[in-house]
């Protein structure tokens, strides 16, 4: 593990921190939208919008090292997103790069770049959560369309978005008896997917919001209800949608980014433990509240290491396995423990909704939910990571 940056490298991050000195001064209002989209056109003529992109579909064709620099540098200043197609950027727009054909990509990949709209992503069902290859939304094709009729859950920003990239089944296993009417043969469920890039407009989609405990709406059940959708809307071939769905994943996953998020929540636990009074004195200076610190900066700097290591794996280019779980497990656990530590150190004021900073915390700690069970919950990765990284029996 090579800790030291190429020349280049370097002067790479001296890039990043010169145009952050610019145009992001102190006392900016980063939600202010003309602040952002000002913001984003000096980021997009930099390409650092989609900067891990081929420059040849107006990407930034950074290597793997500069993205993590990219995206450290813009953690460490608080700095806007680089675009705002979020889910377009993560990975709708990878997937139409590598299975999309010439007229999806000229379609689609220019706006997300420009953040025109936002992208939902159509996985999760009730029945089908963590075990996505278990999904049931049904697909019958009917001459030049798809017919689709199911439903997804726990839908991110469903109801601001334009355009859903959507999993169906097109195809049954071979054990699960006859197919139904137009479905084809599959040999696993893994090969009976198909992706669908759908209009949430279309005709027979309903969004319904689901409300979080601090009373914000991220999520919304979707229902599909005889759905028509062109073929040519079908992203790579049909029951190929497994590999459309794994192939979003094979991007920078270190988790670096995600570090030094964390690094700074911490910092502002800390700061809240110094104006906070625990048994007449500082929390800060309280033996308990110094012993939790301690240990969430020991899973932090844990969390780095493996990051680390699994960044230099994709340096050798050698493909990332299970350990990306323990990342994605620490941070749902520091999550919950800062937002119960923060209310904690309140004291009576915790339970009030405004007395603090606002309520900052009381809304910090009543929307980990987002954050925890999206992309697998806690109980999803500890069985990855006994099972494919300790080598235990399935559970």
């Amino acid at each position: 593990m090579d800790f030291q940056l190429t020349p280049d490298e370097e002067a790479f991050r001296a890039e990043v921190r010169a145009f952050l000195d610019e145009n992001l001064p102190k006392g900016a209002n980063k939600s202010d939208p003309a602040f952002i989209a000002e913001w984003c056109r000096k980021a997009r003529a930099k390409r650092w919008v989609g900067f891990s992109w081929p420059k040849e579909v107006g990407g930034g064709g950074g290597t793997i090292m500069e993205q993590v620099i990219l995206k450290e540098e813009m953690s460490k200043r608080k700095a806007p997103p680089l675009g705002t197609c979020m889910m377009g950027l993560a990975w709708v727009g990878p997937s139409i790069i590598q299975y999309g054909t010439e007229a999806q990509k000229q379609r689609f990949i220019p706006d997300i770049l420009d953040g025109k709209y936002q992208w939902c992503t159509g996985y999760s069902e009730p029945g089908s959560g963590s075990d996505l290859a278990s999904l049931q939304c049904k697909c019958v094709r009917e001459g030049d369309d798809y017919v689709v009729d199911g439903q997804k859950i726990w839908t991110s920003i469903a109801m601001w978005s334009k355009w859903i990239i959507l999993l169906v089944r097109t195809g049954v296993p071979e054990k699960e008896g006859q197919a139904p009417g137009g479905a084809m043969r599959a040999a696993t469920k893994h090969d009976g997917i198909t992706c669908l890039l759908v209009p949430m407009d279309t005709p027979g989609i309903t969004v319904r919001p689901i409300k979080n405990m601090s009373g914000g709406a991220m999520f919304a059940e979707v229902f599909f209800d005889h759905v028509r959708v062109p073929v040519e809307n079908r992203l790579g071939e049909e029951g190929q949608g497994w590999q459309v769905t794994v192939s979003a994943l094979a991007h920078e996953r270190s988790s670096i980014a995600e570090v030094t998020s964390l690094q700074r929540k911490l910092e502002e636990v800390k700061e809240l433990a110094r104006r906070s009074r625990k048994n007449g004195r500082p929390a800060l200076e309280d033996d308990g509240i110094r012993r939790r610190i301690a240990r969430f900066e020991a899973k932090i700097e844990g969390m780095r290491f493996n990051g680390m290591r699994a960044l230099t794996k994709q340096l050798k280019g050698e493909p990332l396995g299970a350990e990306t779980s323990i990342n994605k497990l620490l941070r749902a656990e520091l999550e919950v423990a800062f937002g119960e530590i923060a209310l904690e150190m309140q004291g009576s004021a915790g339970h009030l909704a405004k007395e603090v900073d606002g309520g900052r915390w009381q809304n910090f700690a009543l929307s980990w939910p987002e954050v925890v069970i999206g992309g697998g919950t806690p109980n999803i990765q500890k069985n990855i990571i006994a099972e494919r990284v300790l080598g235990l029996p399935k559970d």
